[in-house]
């Protein structure tokens, strides 16, 4: 394992029922960088990155094998499910803000980890909204309806309600896929932003996006991890023909 290795994967098989839906997976995944999935629906990028903060779980006849270690320790060892959350975030495909205040929104997480004391949440929630890059949107109407907002401005409440619990990890799936071109830039603009503090993986149907945000990018087919390298190599110089074939649009 590198020095900068965030989260390990090895030897990882996933299966649903009798469907073998990931085959064999490894990767080493950098901490303070931007990780891509890439790939065409339904190859397995989604399912493994539920896979990092045990989202799979919830789901029946789930069994995986082989090791997930996030830091050196095994996710899947005898880890609190939701210690582990905690410190993996996840921030979904469609932005899904809870029906109560922006502020009661991102003040959630904390409470249910302890957090009483009004002038500290008070704190959490504006740096949580000015680390998601939306404070100055929302700041004069906290008490309002998280509903109420923009699609763009909901998707980044929900990175800032990710943020609050202070993780390690941001898990995103596909974040940007129901907003608009803007929304779509600012979320990228976030993410380049954010990989200071956090590292981050990002399952993604839009190569631009992954050529232009991320620093590594995993191309998957059926299950498997064709190839897994840094993003400018596998985009201008890919190892593997399929990887080729996928990203220059012959096939998927």
């Amino acid at each position: 394992m590198s020095e900068n290795t965030k989260i390990s994967i090895d030897n990882m098989n996933l299966h649903y029922g009798s469907f073998h839906a990931l085959k064999g997976i490894n990767m080493e995944i950098p901490e303070k960088e931007i990780t891509a999935f890439i790939g065409p629906s339904g190859c397995g990028k989604s399912t493994l990155l539920k896979s990092l903060n045990r989202m799979n779980d919830l789901v029946e006849g789930c069994t995986i094998t082989g090791k997930v270690e996030l830091d050196g320790e095994d996710i899947y060892g005898d880890m609190d499910v939701n210690l582990l959350r905690k410190r993996v975030g996840m921030v979904f495909q469609k932005p899904n803000p809870f029906p109560m205040s922006i502020y009661d929104n991102i003040a959630y997480g904390p409470r249910t980890h302890g957090i009483r004391s009004k002038a500290k949440l008070d704190d959490i929630v504006e740096k949580s909204l000015r680390d998601a890059a939306i404070w100055d949107e929302v700041k004069d109407r906290l008490k309002k309806s998280a509903l109420g907002m923009s699609g763009g401005q909901q998707q980044r409440l929900c990175i800032a309600r990710a943020l609050a619990v202070q993780p390690e990890v941001l898990l995103m799936d596909e974040p940007t896929s129901a907003l608009d071109p803007i929304s779509t830039s600012k979320i990228e603009d976030l993410a380049v932003e954010l990989k200071k503090d956090y590292t981050i993986v990002m399952v993604t149907h839009n190569m631009q996006q992954a050529t232009r945000i991320s620093d590594k990018t995993a191309f998957f087919l059926l299950g498997e991890v064709v190839e897994f390298a840094d993003t400018d190599k596998l985009f201008s110089m890919p190892a593997d023909k399929r990887t080729e074939d996928y990203i220059t649009g012959r096939f998927g």
